[in-house]
């Protein structure tokens, strides 16, 4: 039986995928809410150690050796993750992308509930760092396998003309993650400071392993990526991806990698440093800037939102220069907006750092990073692009700011400089990568 064109012409549209599908409208979720319980867990240890930590597991320090002993323990995490990136991007790429991000979430969920179980140092001694810093260390494992996998997930289902748009899910996760956290905390903070420090904060740490049950239910539902099972049976396959990665795009890597920096700078600095900074140094009412940082977190999800649909209209690198750009002028203002010791000034710096710039660059940075790599080895390339970043730019931010301000004798410009530094070095990265947003993922080489 023959078919007329225009019957042959309209099934094809039919075949092609869309957003809107129940299957499409299930993998978007499970890459938005894996990712946002993987990163509140991620995130729920980084509030912590701002405001908890140092008073728990460093005691018998001086205040500000313990508050850097905290966010050494937060860096080990970072550490951490492109380890995670690798290991799991390998067996993402050699096996498929869904059992690995169900392995990663459940190692995230049962090391956040340990962690809210810990005694304390002066009950238990140095057993209690140490086993904080080992946890953390699966934290970042964890958190390092699981953007990768979720991003890619929605990526490689959608349609190409909605990539970037499906990939900012995984995006999207993460500050909703980081809102969920901060609230969290934020609830318990309202309690009397020492039940706080004895009991209170342990209480969101132990709710991960309900979040992990929620997300597992949805993610056991996505079916497997059709790109990956496209090349299941090709014997591309066989090789170790990290080698082909390393070998084979190492100007990916690296330009994809300080590029990304920038959006995990204003991270590092503003929703871990400066926490530390207002409450500690600038009085601030604890639970007030946990509120603020939470809208904060909030509007990140819309700039990111905005930011991939228009990634995927004009293209990723002129969306993420933007941002890049508003980054690296704004850096000096809103360090002097901190420093003024006013929570309107704090809170107008928080939503410049986290809403504009962080959401900006981040909201395409999925797509840009998945578009560098072929199928057979994007998992691990984006992966360890996505986990780079994030170590360098966020892991050891805190302690360099730390260090920066007692360099400078308490004044703040110097940290100011060193974050626009980033900046320009992000935008001189972002020169030498190619546009993505029209490129065949199916193709073998790219």
């Amino acid at each position: 039986m023959t078919h007329s064109p225009a019957i042959d012409k309209a099934t094809e549209k039919l075949d092609i995928p869309s957003l809107n599908s129940p299957q499409m409208r299930r993998i978007l979720a499970s890459s938005f809410i894996g990712s946002a319980i993987e990163f509140y867990d991620f995130i729920l240890y980084a509030t912590a150690a701002s405001l908890v930590f140092n008073k728990v597991f460093f005691v018998n320090l001086e205040p500000s050796v313990a508050i850097f002993a905290s966010f050494a323990t937060l860096a080990v995490g970072y550490l951490a993750r492109p380890l995670g990136g690798i290991v799991f991007g390998h067996f993402g790429d050699k096996l498929g992308r869904k059992g690995v991000l169900i392995t990663s979430m459940v190692m995230m969920g049962v090391a956040s509930t340990i962690i809210g179980l810990l005694p304390p140092t002066a009950q238990v001694g140095m057993i209690a760092p140490i086993a904080l810093i080992f946890l953390r260390i699966v934290q970042g494992l964890a958190v390092g396998g699981e953007w990768g996998g979720a991003m890619l997930m929605a990526l490689e289902h959608a349609p190409k003309e909605r990539r970037g748009f499906a990939a900012s899910f995984a995006n999207m996760g993460g500050p909703a993650g980081a809102v969920m956290a901060t609230l969290a905390v934020s609830a318990v903070s309202t309690l009397p400071n020492d039940q706080f420090l004895a009991w209170g904060w342990r209480i969101p740490f132990i709710a991960s392993l309900g979040l992990v049950a929620i997300g597992l239910v949805i993610r056991l539902k996505v079916s497997e990526s059709p790109l990956f099972l496209a090349l299941e049976n090709k014997a591309e396959e066989k090789k170790i991806p990290l080698m082909q990665v390393l070998t084979k795009y190492p100007k990916s890597v690296l330009m994809g990698t300080l590029v990304g920096m920038s959006s995990y700078t204003v991270q590092g600095i503003m929703t871990v440093w400066a926490i530390s900074y207002v409450v500690e140094a600038g009085g601030m009412d604890r639970t007030s800037v946990l509120n603020i940082k939470a809208l904060g977190a909030a509007l990140t999800v819309v700039f990111v939102w905005i930011a991939a649909r228009y990634s995927d209209r004009i293209g990723r690198r002129p969306v993420m220069m933007v941002g890049i750009l508003a980054g690296a002028v704004l850096a000096l203002p809103i360090m002097w907006m901190l420093q003024m010791g006013e929570l309107w000034l704090f809170a107008i710096a928080l939503f410049l750092a986290n809403g504009l710039v962080q959401g900006v660059i981040f909201g395409p940075f999925g797509a840009f990073t998945a578009e560098l790599f072929p199928t057979r080895i994007r998992y691990t390339g984006a992966s360890l692009v996505y986990q780079l970043s994030s170590t360098l730019g966020a892991g050891f931010t805190p302690m360099i700011v730390t260090g920066l301000v007692l360099l400078g004798g308490g004044s703040l410009w110097i940290a100011g400089a060193g974050w626009a530094v980033v900046f320009v070095i992000a935008a001189l990265a972002m020169r030498g990568v190619k546009e993505g947003k029209d490129a065949d993922l199916s193709a073998e080489k790219m």
